[in-house]
């Protein structure tokens, strides 16, 4: 089963939300930097179509290790939604075409934050 660790600390918009899930997860150069396109380059995660560096071994999940989730969440809460939303949309698009859910999220909050992190910004996507 494929992890990939997504650094959410580097997170602080959403270009910066597309720059780290592009450059883990290996996005092609025309990537959309929208959550359509993420959704996109997700959905077919166990085609080798040059979506993404990983290819998912058939019957397997990609998993996306959320390291400092719980910051994130507080710094970040559109972002975080949009990944825990958008990671579901995949596995019912999926679903609804009678494959099997393609994307799994790991992460665990004590509830801790970290004080010191920016705000995201919100505006756009």
């Amino acid at each position: 089963m494929p992890i990939v660790q997504i650094t959410t600390a580097q997170i602080v918009d959403w270009p910066s939300f597309h720059d780290v899930f592009a450059n883990a997860l290996g996005f092609p150069e025309f990537y959309g930097r929208n959550m359509n396109a993420w959704v996109d380059c997700l959905t077919y995660a166990d085609e080798d179509d040059g979506m993404r560096n990983v290819v998912v071994p058939a019957g397997e999940v990609l998993t996306l290790e959320l390291d400092g989730v719980a910051s994130f969440a507080k710094r970040c809460p559109e972002q975080y939604a949009a990944v825990v939303e958008s990671s579901a949309f995949v596995n019912w698009r999926r679903i609804e075409q009678g494959e099997r859910p393609i994307v799994a999220l790991s992460f665990w909050s004590q509830g801790v934050t970290d004080a010191t992190s920016p705000a995201c910004a919100s505006v756009g996507e």
